[in-house]
């Protein structure tokens, strides 16, 4: 384990110009294709996405996308593209390009599982990227030429399965996920060295916590704004639910409850997805992805609507001034223009 650097390191935008999906010519006349619908459950939703709001398809051809997330200094979104261990990069006025690979597994022998790549990303003060990295089981930082430094990929002396997705409170902070997903033989894998799948803190001094083992499949992760609150999906068909822990003074959680099940939506459609990763507004609203896309929650966990992709959406981001949703959407990158803003801009 390693506690968090210190000084300023820059993102290296590795490799190519490896355009893919619908992008026109010109920055200012740019149109793109429209997928999906909008249900609205709650006049709250109403202020939250607008009357007219469409879901745009951004870019595709990918495998599998997570971990979005918008990189402040370039104006430009970074997602994984998991089976294809690499992180790509899109911009409006770029489009799509390949950022850096490997991202997830960096070892010399071939990888025989479906999702060696980075899952979940972060950019933390002074520009640093850090995934969550499912070939290499471990927390990791990007270093200036294209490298990593574990931060953390042990507990007790054992091996994460794979870390799957993070958030970091406003003091430095990582909670993070560690379900069985990048492991070549996820549950039954002869290298699994943890009978559990966990969620944890590690803290700015380089302290880890299990917080909790009692859930079968954490995945996505967020915190509320007063950070008193954090949410953890749990992507198991068999309890499709997502959870909320109080956080203790200490650090530690109180019991949690469930803020939603969404296990009978998940049975009525099979293969559409699961809970998976999510992000929190500023006012606390959640925007989860499940079943066919994005469910938007009060923060007390009343479905509010829908953002339907139509498709397997693995996780969302906020970008551009902090109003654009993202969506990783199966093998294809969306969006929408909402009324509210992230969390933290």
């Amino acid at each position: 384990m390693v506690r968090w650097l210190v000084g300023t390191v820059v993102l290296l935008m590795v490799v190519s110009a490896n355009g893919v999906g619908p992008r026109a010519e010109a920055e200012n006349e740019k149109t793109y294709k429209t997928i999906g619908s909008i249900e609205r459950l709650d006049p709250k939703f109403d202020t939250l996405i607008p009357k007219d709001a469409k879901i745009e398809l951004l870019a595709d051809g990918f495998k599998w996308t997570e971990g979005p997330v918008w990189d402040k200094r370039t104006n430009s979104l970074l997602f994984s593209d998991i089976p294809n261990n690499r992180i790509m990069r899109w911009s409006e006025k770029e489009g799509v390009t390949q950022f850096l690979k490997p991202s997830g597994y960096t070892g010399k022998e071939p990888f025989t599982g479906a999702e060696p790549g980075s899952n979940g990303l972060a950019i933390i003060q002074d520009f640093r990227l850090v995934l969550c990295q499912h070939g290499d089981r471990r927390v990791a930082m990007m270093n200036r030429d294209g490298t990593f430094t574990t931060i953390v990929d042990k507990y007790m002396g054992k091996r994460f399965n794979s870390p799957n997705d993070l958030v970091f409170a406003q003091n430095g902070d990582m909670y993070f996920t560690d379900p069985p997903y990048g492991l070549p033989k996820q549950m039954n894998d002869p290298t699994k060295e943890l009978d559990f799948q966990g969620v944890y803190r590690y803290s700015r001094k380089g302290e880890l916590t299990l917080l909790t083992k009692e859930m079968s499949r954490p995945n996505g992760i967020a915190l509320s704004p007063d950070e008193k609150t954090l949410y953890v999906a749990n992507s198991d068909p068999e309890k499709a639910i997502w959870m909320a822990f109080p956080i203790r003074d200490d650090g530690s959680l109180g019991e949690g409850k469930v803020l939603y099940d969404a296990t009978a939506d998940v049975k009525a459609h099979p293969n559409k997805g699961l809970p998976d990763g999510m992000k929190v507004d500023k006012d606390g609203h959640i925007f989860a992805t499940a079943v066919n896309g994005v469910y938007v929650f009060s923060p007390q966990g009343k479905l509010l609507g829908r953002i339907v992709t139509n498709d397997k959406t693995a996780n969302v981001g906020w970008g551009d001034d902090g109003s654009v949703l993202y969506m990783c959407t199966n093998d294809k990158l969306t969006r929408i223009k909402t009324t509210t803003k992230g969390l933290g801009w």
